[in-house]
Order: structure tokens, then C-alpha cells, then sequence
């Protein structure tokens, strides 16, 4: 495991290199706002993408390597992923822009204008917990890039069926919450609804590799 910190406009950022020997593509994943890339969904993926020749590399914003607790306004984080993004080209390989929520609105963002060649949705927050009018939904469409969406039954910010049509793929997560979390009283498990979310996102990155 290799770590680089990175200065970006933003200030400080760190990346966390999960290597794979045969690396055809490298995946970036951004966390969201209210925790860091020891997320479940980011850890099971940094741990089963490289068996499918993919390198991830988990960014950790400058907000969060900096130790605060509020994540700053989406512009601001935008620029932090565009400081950071040569250090993601540094291996010579396309990159996948990826994230979860706040990371996967930054992603849906920048990925094109970036040279990405396609972005992973995690937990996209389609909108505000019960405020569905307002809808970011426009984020989602606007990629212009191969996409994949995986999002929890349950989630608050967004529900599989709540999502619009367009040219992105859509992967639902049965009975999980934001992060992923299934009820105990679930007739999937938290550990089965985990290793589901990462063999669909092996399986995508997969087919992307072999584009």
C-alpha cells in the first residue's frame, strides 16, 4: 500500500494506493461528507477491484486529511479533485472517476472534463432527505461517460425507483441505507449485502477494462 499526499488549491489531499500486478485502469474514490474512506462499500471495493485488474486509489479530501468535521461547499471540493487528478494519471492508466455521495456528485462533476473514461456512483444523493423537488439529478445525466449507480433500497437521499432514465446503469442494493447498512431483521445480511455491491462494481469495472 502506497500513500502520496498531495497539495491542491484546496491544501492538502491523500491518496491511498490498493495496487493490482496487472492494472489495465486505476479507480479514484472520493468519500462523502460525513465520514472518510474507511466507509464499508469504499473499503470492500479497495479490497476486491485489484483481483479484476483495477487499482484503486482512496482520495481523502483536504478537509478531512486537515481534521474538520463540516465539508466545505461543492466548488471547493471540486477543485481539491482537480489538483489531485495528475497524481491519479501518474501510472499512465486510464482512470475511472468514482466516489460516494459528496464524492460521487464530485465525480459525476469533473470526470469528463478530466479525461476519466467513466464514473462510479455510490450512494448518489439524487436530493436532500425528503425533499425530493430538489433534485440533482442533473449531475447524474449530465456525466457523458459510461456510469455506473449503485444505491441502497432504503436510502433517504434517493431510492432505486426514484431515479430518472438516462445512460447510466443502475444497481440497487436491497434494504440498504445510505451507507450501506442493512437491518438486522433484513433477510439479506450486512456482510452479503456488501460483497454483492463490490462483485457488481468488479463486474462493471470488468467490461470497462475490456472497452
Amino acid at each position: 500500500m502506497d500513500i502520496d499526499e498531495v497539495e491542491t488549491p484546496a491544501g492538502l489531499a491523500r491518496v491511498t494506493w490498493h495496487g493490482s500486478r496487472d492494472a489495465r485502469l486505476v479507480l479514484a474514490l472520493g468519500h462523502g461528507a460525513g465520514g472518510g474512506i474507511e466507509a464499508r462499500d469504499l473499503r470492500a471495493i479497495a479490497d476486491t477491484a485489484p483481483r479484476h485488474g483495477v487499482t484503486v486509489a482512496l482520495v481523502e479530501q483536504p478537509w478531512r486529511v486537515a481534521g474538520k468535521k463540516v465539508a466545505p461547499a461543492p466548488k471547493t471540493l471540486d477543485a481539491g479533485w482537480r489538483g489531485l487528478w495528475p497524481v491519479l494519471e501518474k501510472r499512465g492508466l486510464p482512470v475511472v472517476a468514482g466516489g460516494r455521495s459528496a464524492g460521487a456528485r464530485v465525480a459525476c462533476r469533473t470526470g469528463r472534463e478530466l479525461g476519466a473514461v467513466g464514473v462510479l456512483a455510490l450512494s448518489f444523493p439524487l436530493h436532500p432527505p425528503g425533499k425530493p423537488e430538489k433534485s440533482r439529478a442533473d449531475e447524474l445525466l449530465g456525466t457523458g461517460l459510461p456510469t455506473l449507480v449503485v444505491q441502497g433500497g432504503n436510502d433517504p437521499f434517493g431510492k432505486p425507483e426514484e431515479f430518472p432514465e438516462g445512460a447510466y446503469e443502475l444497481v440497487g442494493v436491497p434494504f440498504g441505507d445510505h451507507g450501506f447498512a442493512v437491518p438486522k431483521r433484513a433477510p439479506v445480511g450486512q456482510e452479503e449485502a456488501v460483497d454483492g455491491l463490490a462483485a457488481h462494481v468488479g463486474a462493471w469495472l470488468s467490461r470497462l477494462r475490456e472497452c
